[in-house]
C-alpha cells in the first residue's frame, strides 16, 4: 500500500441543491472552504505536502449540516462558522487530535 501523497486531505462539500433540500451551500460552504485554504497557506500547511484543501460536489451528508471531510482517516465534520475551522485546523490538521464536538 502507498503512502498518502498529503498528511490531510480536506474535502469540504459546497453542493447547491435547487430543490429546497438541505445543502451545504445554504451555509455559505464555498466561502468557508476558500476561508480555510487561505488559512492553512498563511499557516505554512499547504506546503510539503502536508495539507490540502479541496471542493468537492455532494457528500450526500448535507442533513447534518455542511460538510467535510478529512483524510486519510475519513474522519467527517460539519461547522457552524469559522471558529469552527479554526479549531480543527489547530487541533486536527496541526495537532492530530480530531475535533469529537464537530464529528458527524
Amino acid at each position: 500500500m502507498s503512502e498518502s501523497y498529503y498528511r490531510y486531505h480536506v474535502f469540504f462539500c459546497t453542493n447547491q441543491r435547487d430543490d429546497g433540500r438541505p445543502c451545504c451551500q445554504n451555509h455559505d460552504a464555498l466561502a468557508i472552504r476558500n476561508y480555510a485554504k487561505e488559512k492553512v497557506k498563511a499557516l505554512g500547511l499547504a506546503r510539503r505536502r502536508q495539507v490540502r484543501i479541496n471542493t468537492a460536489g455532494c457528500l450526500n451528508r448535507c442533513a447534518q449540516g455542511p460538510a467535510i471531510v478529512v483524510y486519510p482517516e475519513g474522519t467527517w465534520y460539519t461547522y457552524t462558522s469559522r471558529k469552527d475551522i479554526d479549531e480543527i485546523i489547530t487541533e486536527h490538521l496541526m495537532n492530530g487530535h480530531p475535533v469529537e464536538r464537530l464529528r458527524i
